[in-house]
């Protein structure tokens, strides 16, 4: 795959992206915020991106923390590849499927983890798949350490909830973001392009992770990763249903 190839791709993932994820670029300054703040005065930070992409966030990250090793994880060779052609050395692409069982072996860590950040990713673990992964991560993560994860998280109660989700839409619409390129023509694109095909090809039923999906709101969020072992937990950040929810170990 070319460079030139990739570049186009990657720009065109972060443009489909836009179309699901409500302010993007702000909760990406947000979740990259919270990195800094947790590894401030450490001079070589370990970093996770779980559910990645091709791995726009880790990205961000490695541009904020230029020392700071830091893995974009997936389960897609494609988008891997996207994301190991299009930023190069600045992060480390590693493929595996997250609550799999083994899953954190196959990211080779030699030493306790900083921060793991995710976004719009981990809504398609089930719950008790998401209860494990929190669980698995507390355990990797070093005392003080952080796990970040922003995604589309349901206000407790149900009206709040009506309301936050009409205000997502009207901010999306004051910022023109729902023009933006959709999910089904990126990929619809994807497979037409001939440089592409070998690893569309790869991306088999058995290497796709199943999606389960939960309905947990943000108290869900909080009851698991406290009974993960996070004693300081909350929402950081919210527009409409997106949020930031910082957990700390």
């Amino acid at each position: 795959m070319s460079t030139a190839t990739a570049a186009r791709w990657v720009e065109r993932w972060e443009s489909q992206q836009q179309h699901y994820a409500v302010d993007r670029e702000e909760r990406f300054e947000v979740i990259a915020d919270l990195v800094e703040h947790v590894t401030f005065g450490r001079p070589d930070p370990l970093v996770l991106d779980l559910g990645s992409g091709p791995g726009c966030l880790a990205a961000r990250i490695a541009a904020r923390l230029p020392a700071a090793e830091v893995l974009a994880v997936d389960t897609d060779p494609l988008l891997l590849k996207l994301g190991s052609t299009h930023y190069g050395p600045s992060i480390r692409c590693v493929e595996a499927m997250i609550g799999a069982p083994g899953w954190l072996d196959a990211l080779a860590l030699d030493r306790p983890v900083d921060a793991a950040v995710s976004t719009t990713a981990l809504h398609y673990l089930g719950k008790d798949t998401l209860r494990a992964v929190y669980t698995e991560l507390a355990g990797r993560l070093r005392p003080g350490g952080i796990l970040v994860n922003g995604d589309h998280i349901s206000p407790d109660s149900t009206r709040v909830s009506e309301l936050a989700g009409d205000i997502g839409r009207r901010y999306a619409e004051r910022n023109a973001e729902l023009a933006a390129e959709d999910w089904e023509s990126w990929w619809s694109g994807a497979a037409a392009d001939p440089e592409l095909g070998p690893l569309l090809a790869a991306r088999g039923a058995g290497r796709r992770p199943p999606c389960e999906g939960n309905d947990l709101t943000l108290s869900g969020h909080v009851e698991l990763l406290r009974a993960a072992g996070f004693e300081d937990v909350g929402a950081v950040w919210q527009v409409g249903h997106s949020h930031v929810l910082a957990a700390i170990r």
